[in-house]
């Protein structure tokens, strides 16, 4: 495999600036910062691609992408993922507000575009019968449909493989009919690092491009293809088996040095550069494994704390209210 064949796969515009961070490139027409959400416990992170310069560095859309993140996801505590779903609406009517572009008459105005008479289509993409794709169909079945004119709709498009039809061709003929006013699609992501995997929610105003963490590139869902602005909101299930060993191997090394006896031994190793470390362990697992992903045992049980977080999220941006309030509807 050659270098210029080399591709950490992660869908998170966080870990690839970390990624160039750790190569100490220099990275121009990008922002960065970061800060605690209402809990100290969540982490917020935004990533602005600024221009062509910045899109090229990271390899992402120029635009926002905003992440946060809180290892107690893992968790099924209902107070804090409820808190986690304030988090996401706060975040997901700023990005509304700005795809929107909604006059600013008045503060409530403002503050409540997403609560104005308007049609938002969620779409949940992936595949129900495959767990770690799951998070956007059952996000989807958890949201409070309106059967009015206006307000919350939403479709679960399946695959390619189950339908023949390309996600971007059916929500197009949707949106054709329905003319939503904001597209707000929900996604399984891929990430670099296994600890960010149930514990990281990404959210975009750049669309999202399906397939694309995992080398199955499809249509893009964007602004430009579809119409309307898409926002997307993402979670990472699985990670790449090489990315993992890297890590593993990484830490090994870090042990070895700390010792005095096991000094040198990894010396050849570690004076490779992390690009060439990655590539040698591909380059050994690929023949036998394939382009291996791994997915945590108890992915089943963050899917649908997640997908009730996420869904929560939605309602109390949208409709500014939870859907336990307005409905009754168990949560997880």
């Amino acid at each position: 495999m050659k270098t210029a064949d080399f591709e950490i796969r992660t869908d998170l515009a966080l870990e690839e600036r970390e990624g160039l961070k750790e190569q100490a490139k220099e990275v121009s027409g990008v922002s960065f910062r970061k800060w605690k959400g209402k809990s100290e416990e969540v982490q917020i992170t935004e990533v602005k691609v600024l221009n062509e310069a910045g899109a090229k560095a990271l390899g992402k859309p120029v635009g926002t992408y905003l992440t946060l993140e809180a290892d107690r996801l893992l968790l099924p505590d209902e107070d804090f993922h409820s808190e986690i779903s304030d988090e996401l609406a706060a975040v997901l009517k700023r990005l509304a507000e700005q795809a929107l572009k909604k006059p600013e008459k008045e503060e409530k105005e403002k503050n409540d575009s997403l609560k104005q008479p308007r049609i938002i289509l969620v779409a949940g993409l992936g595949n129900q019968s495959v767990t770690p794709d799951s998070l956007g169909p059952r996000t989807v079945g958890n949201l409070s449909i309106s059967q009015s004119e206006n307000g919350l709709k939403a479709i679960a498009p399946g695959v390619m493989a189950q339908t023949g039809m390309e996600t971007a061709q059916i929500l197009s003929g949707i949106i054709h009919e329905i003319k939503p006013d904001l597209v707000i699609a929900i996604d399984a992501l891929a990430a670099r690092s296994i600890r960010r995997l149930g514990t990281t929610i990404q959210l975009t105003d750049t669309g999202i491009h399906p397939g694309s963490g995992v080398g199955n590139h499809r249509h893009s869902l964007t602004k430009e293809t579809l119409g309307v602005p898409v926002l997307a909101i993402g979670v990472p299930t699985v990670v790449g088996a090489a990315a993992i060993v890297y890590d593993t191997v990484s830490a090994l090394l870090g042990v070895l040095d700390s010792q005095e006896t096991t000094k040198n031994v990894g010396n050849w190793i570690e004076n490779m550069d992390p690009e060439d470390q990655y590539i040698l362990i591909r380059e050994l697992l690929e023949p036998e494994f394939g382009s291996l992903y791994v997915t945590p045992p108890d992915i089943d049980q963050r899917i649908k704390q997640l997908s009730f977080t996420i869904s929560e999220g939605i309602h109390r941006a949208v409709l500014g209210a939870a859907l336990t309030d307005q409905a009754g509807t168990e949560s997880f």
